[in-house]
């Protein structure tokens, strides 16, 4: 897949680079991020780097998981927006650090983010899942036009808890 940039008035969206590696690091260590997805906090600025590196080969595949930072405008990383294959489904995923939450970035990004990665995926939908108690990632996903499929007992970062779980159908193509 060819690298991207998206642009909007207060974000960018592009390829991670290694010298993001503390501001991942950094960024994974918040309440918010340990308790949604743990999978992804790391236990120090090299583990960052290191899966920043997989990151980055994985842009030159075709199966992902296609993962972005997601910069303010002043090139300060804030969090992230994926698309990562799941089966035979594509899943979008996103995380803005705590400090940067309740201004409408994951909004923002992933409405900026996701006709793009559709259109370079060639995909028509994209699944939005989220534990239930999420009511943030739900706010988005609802925001951004997602449709509330499934809610109530699945697996989630490999435990059984309460999930939701939204289609995004987009209709316009690039």
């Amino acid at each position: 897949m060819e690298d991207i940039m998206i642009t909007t008035n207060r974000l960018i969206i592009t390829t991670f680079q290694e010298e993001m590696a503390e501001s991942v690091y950094l960024n994974s260590l918040d309440e918010d991020t340990r308790t949604f997805v743990p999978d992804e906090v790391f236990a120090s600025e090299q583990e960052a780097r290191e899966v920043i590196r997989f990151l980055m080969r994985c842009y030159k595949g075709l199966e992902g998981p296609f993962v972005y930072p997601v910069l303010l405008t002043s090139g300060e990383c804030i969090g992230y927006v994926q698309a990562v294959h799941m089966g035979s489904e594509w899943e979008v995923g996103y995380h803005i650090a705590s400090q940067h939450t309740g201004r409408g970035y994951a909004t923002e990004a992933l409405t900026a983010f996701l006709p793009v990665i559709m259109a370079k995926l060639n995909i028509e939908e994209i699944w939005g899942i989220c534990r239930s108690d999420n009511g943030a990632s739900r706010r988005v996903l609802e925001k951004c036009g997602f449709e509330l499929v499934f809610s109530g007992t699945d697996h989630y970062a490999g435990q059984s808890c309460r999930v939701c779980k939204y289609v995004y159908r987009g209709t316009e193509r690039l």
